[in-house]
């Protein structure tokens, strides 16, 4: 009784204490966490700002060319005397200005900005994945968590009973071998709640990961409660796949195509360049000149077919991609719903009767234990059905707080969702 007692207090402790002094975290709060850390969104809003600097890029016209030529240098006669201004040398300096036609800078910055909403979006379907996948590790965290307690619970109960079989065989009411029966359950689960507790651990830091705080995985405790039981929405899957800001950003990527297509068309409108120059040549007459000229390219050996060509294939693989988006979108939803319909029913069998027909089971079969009015076995069954039953409806919340998740995922729409911020610098 002294070695069996500390060691079921013990076991106990090993989790609850924890409990009382971790930092609760409720599900809003882990969810503003992935929002502002989560490193797989702030890689994406890196892509964003990258993808608003090409936006700069775009939005230029072709800078001017300065030059300068000496020429006319001879040694018979000479550059003669003077000043290098007064020498005998051909100067020329010149500035030469590109013209760009056919409405290029305009089609280079709009095809920069379907991008940059393009990214913008795949930043926001990173979040809404990322918020998945926290919401889900929630769901494990908040299940490690009560597998912990139930454990802790039914080892306590061992305990007791494991206590009581002892009184019972020195009374010479139960065999030795009955009480080695109840030993085994007893140390078997002080094994399961080790385990728990190392399950627990895991939990914790998954979590912490995608809040990008490892540091404080050790302290992590989930506090809300498990979601209740809720219809699906009645969206229209329609309306729910073209709002997804995965399909949105398919979208943006079409209209970007759209207009390189045009720009690489456009490459076939020439371009005019433009230039002026001033002249000065002592030892003629004039010494000082100016002068114009005009330059346009011929297309004798570019007429750039592979490039327009190129903008068209990439505009159909575009639309492709669209149309895998808007395909994966609808069976992620459907998936989503199929699931949380049967999460939904499973779990309200077990909160609706079998939770509390086996606790009331095991409480019966242990109270006639203890009064010598039932077998060992019976009451060892009883509570290893009791446990089961308890688990099992701990996974039933877990699974349907998994499939609400994953349904609520799959409808979400980039306009509820946080807008990219400038991540930190």
């Amino acid at each position: 009784m002294r070695r069996i007692f500390p060691a079921v207090l013990l076991a106990a402790c090993g989790v609850f204490p924890v409990v009382a002094a971790a930092r609760d975290l409720t599900l809003a709060e882990t969810e503003q966490l992935v929002a502002r850390s989560n490193r797989d969104v702030v890689a994406a809003r890196r892509a964003v700002e990258s993808a608003a600097a090409g936006i700069l890029q775009a939005d230029v016209r072709p800078n001017p060319v300065v030059s300068y030529n000496a020429s006319g240098i001879s040694n018979n006669p000479g550059i003669g005397p003077g000043s290098l201004t007064n020498k005998r040398i051909d100067n020329t300096f010149r500035i030469d200005q590109t013209l760009e036609r056919g409405g290029k800078r305009d089609l280079r910055v709009n095809a920069a900005q379907g991008l940059e909403r393009a990214a913008r979006n795949d930043a926001l379907d990173v979040l809404r994945q990322q918020l998945l996948l926290a919401r889900a590790a929630y769901a494990d965290l908040q299940q490690a968590q009560g597998k912990a307690e139930i454990l802790a619970g039914i080892a306590e109960l061992f305990g007791k009973t494991y206590s009581a079989a002892q009184l019972r065989q020195k009374a010479g009411d139960l065999a030795p071998a009955d009480v080695a029966r109840v030993q085994v359950d007893f140390e078997r689960a002080q094994n399961d709640l080790r385990v728990a507790q190392a399950e627990l651990a895991r939990a914790r830091l998954v979590l912490a990961q995608l809040v990008a705080d490892e540091a404080a995985a050790a302290d992590l405790r989930a506090s809300d409660p498990w979601p209740p039981v809720t219809a699906p929405d009645a969206t229209t899957i329609q309306q729910a796949i073209e709002a997804r800001p995965d399909v949105l950003a398919a979208k943006s990527r079409i209209e970007a195509t759209d207009k390189l297509r045009d720009l690489a068309r456009s490459q076939r409108t020439r371009d005019v360049s433009v230039g002026a120059q001033f002249e000065r040549y002592p030892g003629t007459q004039p010494v000082n000149s100016i002068g114009f000229g005009v330059s346009v390219p011929l297309f004798l050996g570019n007429d750039f077919s592979g490039d327009i060509q190129r903008a068209e294939v990439d505009r159909y693989s575009a639309l492709d991609a669209l149309e895998r988006a808007r395909a994966v979108a609808g069976a992620e939803i459907a998936r989503a719903a199929s699931d949380l319909k049967a999460a939904g029913e499973r779990r309200a069998r077990y909160d609706g009767s079998l939770l509390a027909a086996a606790q009331r089971s095991a409480d019966a079969a242990e109270f006639a234990f203890q009064r010598g009015a039932t077998s060992v076995l019976e009451v060892l069954d009883a509570r290893r059905t009791l446990r089961a039953v308890q688990l099992e409806a701990l996974g039933a919340r877990a699974d349907y707080a998994k499939a609400l998740y994953a349904w609520q995922a799959s409808l979400q729409s980039a306009a509820t969702l946080p807008q990219p911020a400038r991540p930190p610098q």
